[in-house]
């Protein structure tokens, strides 16, 4: 396990760790809004002994500060994703991601097929109509204020009951790697717009393997929905449910079903190389 620096193109300096042996196939892992790359680290270890798994810490997030809020676009994570394949020598690579990390993993696939290989996404944010963006705003504009007068312990704390207790998990043990006014200008977020609607997933043909959150911010019904949505799209069974408590749960959850999907007799990326 390595880390490397690398730039956006903005030229701000974000990190990544990687795992595993650089011949590989690569699997990049984004982890969701709140935690950083450690999150990701034991669904890595589970991958390794047959990927190069690369796992960024976001933009505004662990070791990747930038408490520049008009630099927190969807179309700038994206741009950052990019550029970490390109510092890498990667052409293409399986993207997958949890929460936020899966809104970057659809932008890419629908923006940017040709470096997407297959597609994990490990419950699927909310793509809101209107008025729930309108709210949204609301919501992320009170966690940056509860962080920015008290802390990020305290803008996370009103939050995390409404959500599994995976994220509280993953959450709280990331707090003290991160920066306040990073995570304060990451809340920016929310005036950006990352779909208005499912039906522009369709674009999407790289195989993608859909895992149901069961919360509100992450809704059972959509994921459904992105996988009968997407070319290629196949629904797991496990979900992100209450029964998953810290990230090794997680794991241990997910790791089997994304095996099958890469590695199986028939799986999805093998029909898809043909």
């Amino acid at each position: 396990m390595r880390t490397i620096t690398y730039r956006g193109s903005d030229g701000n300096p974000l990190h990544a760790t990687l795992v595993g042996n650089d011949d590989a196939p690569p699997v990049m892992l984004l982890h969701a809004g709140g935690p950083d790359h450690e999150s990701m680290l034991p669904l890595a270890a589970l991958l390794a002994e047959r990927h190069y798994v690369v796992l960024p810490d976001l933009r505004g997030y662990g070791r990747s500060v930038c408490a520049d809020p008009s630099r927190h676009t969807w179309s700038q994570y994206t741009d950052d994703t990019l550029r970490l394949l390109d510092h890498l020598g990667l052409p293409t690579a399986v993207l997958g991601g949890a929460g936020l990390g899966s809104t970057i993993t659809l932008r890419t696939a629908v923006h940017h097929p040709s470096r997407v290989r297959a597609a994990i996404l490990i419950g699927v944010e909310d793509i809101e109509d209107d008025a729930a963006k309108a709210a949204e705003i609301r919501y992320l504009d009170e966690f940056a204020e509860r962080v920015g007068a008290d802390g990020i312990e305290a803008g996370w704390a009103p939050i995390l009951a409404n959500f599994p207790p995976l994220v509280g998990d993953m959450v709280r043990d990331a707090i003290p790697r991160c920066d306040p006014a990073s995570i304060v200008a990451a809340a920016a977020i929310g005036h950006d717009r990352s779909f208005r609607d499912v039906t522009e997933l369709a674009a999407i043909r790289a195989p993608t393997l859909v895992f149901p959150g069961t919360d509100a911010r992450h809704p059972t019904a959509l994921a459904e929905q992105v996988a009968r949505t997407v070319g290629n799209g196949h629904l797991a069974t496990a979900t992100i449910s209450n029964d998953l408590r810290t990230a090794e749960d997680l794991a241990r959850a997910v790791a089997p079903e994304i095996t099958t999907f890469l590695h199986g007799p028939d799986s999805a990326t093998q029909h898809a190389a043909q």
